[in-house]
């Protein structure tokens, strides 16, 4: 089964400084900032809410279909998108612009100084929701913010259920375009920061964000996340992990497993179970899209984690 994953597709670029900010900004110089950090460790990681969502689904075993814009520079990250089976069919490269990508330096404190260009997603909204794709549900995630309206209203006249998944694009919307987003999705997800925001930018509180939708689902960490839906809360505890390595990409590789559990109608204990396991698989790797693990050992780890046994067929 299928799922439309509208969102970012972006190269990130991460340089670790071995020592901290804080030891080479003057504090009452800050107006006439000039620094340089060595940073004798990079990596460079495929990355983007769609590229990510992508990924954690079709490790899942289930067919993303990722809705981006993408830069000419896309090549090595098409040729992995292409080595792990994912259908690029409605990725377009704009051949004006370079991938979306962010460049991030993190301290021995893990301070982070971040820099994003939008390139290509900023043209996100050049493209449209396609009605040929047979996938039965869909996904809005963080993109340009036109692109965002847009393929949110595209889905609702298509009739392709969504999730309304705004992450860091929050900030860009006032409270009537995020009511619009709630009221045509069928189900909203976010984390404890951005369900602060969301209430506040809406004047809704959870309960009723929650009384919009099929279901509300709020991330916090350690301590799991709660599922409202039908006048309930349910309480997913969060699964064990061995290390925590990097915690970002955490809450795309969780949104797949609310995918993966929609698209095959399981109930919401055991969707938000599986959510929960992919975000904890997730951060004990370092990247968003470095980790790899069979259908069995989902399975395994289900029933070490939860105490019962995972009754579904999963995996690639």
């Amino acid at each position: 089964m299928s799922a439309i994953i509208s969102g970012s597709v972006a190269f990130d670029t991460i340089m670790v400084f071995p020592d901290r900010f804080r030891n080479h900004i003057l504090p009452e110089q800050v107006h006439i900032l000039n620094v340089s950090f060595l940073v004798p460790q990079l990596r460079r990681e495929y990355g983007g809410c769609a590229g990510n969502i992508a990924y954690n689904l079709k490790m899942l075993g289930e067919e993303p279909k990722t809705l981006a814009t993408v830069g000419a520079d896309i090549g090595s990250y098409s040729d992995w998108m292409t080595s792990q089976g994912i259908d690029q069919k409605y990725v377009y490269t704009l051949n004006e612009h370079y991938t979306a990508q962010a460049y991030i330096t993190t301290d021995m404190d893990d301070n982070q100084i971040t820099a994003f260009h939008p390139g290509a997603m900023g043209d996100a909204h050049k493209v449209d929701v396609p009605t040929d794709a047979g996938a039965q549900i869909g996904v809005v995630a963080p993109n340009g913010p036109e692109g965002m309206v847009k393929h949110a209203r595209q889905m609702v006249e298509a009739g392709i259920p969504y999730i309304f998944d705004p992450g860091q694009a929050m900030p860009a919307f006032d409270g009537d375009q995020l009511r619009e987003f709630i009221d045509g999705a069928a189900w909203v997800a976010v984390n404890d920061y951005e369900s602060r925001m969301l209430m506040e930018r809406t004047n809704l509180e959870l309960e009723q964000i929650a009384e919009r939708v099929e279901a509300l689902i709020v991330t916090r960490g350690a301590e799991g996340s709660q599922i409202y839906t039908q006048g309930k809360t349910l309480h997913i505890p969060a699964a064990p992990i061995s290390q925590v390595a990097d915690p970002t990409g955490c809450g795309d590789a969780f949104r797949a497993g609310l995918l993966f559990g929609l698209l095959r109608g399981l109930d919401w204990e055991t969707t938000g179970r599986i959510a929960s396991l992919m975000g904890a698989i997730k951060v004990e790797q370092s990247g968003t899209q470095n980790h790899s693990v069979t259908g069995e050992e989902i399975k395994q780890r289900y029933q070490s984690a939860f105490g019962a046994p995972l009754e579904v067929a999963i995996g690639r």
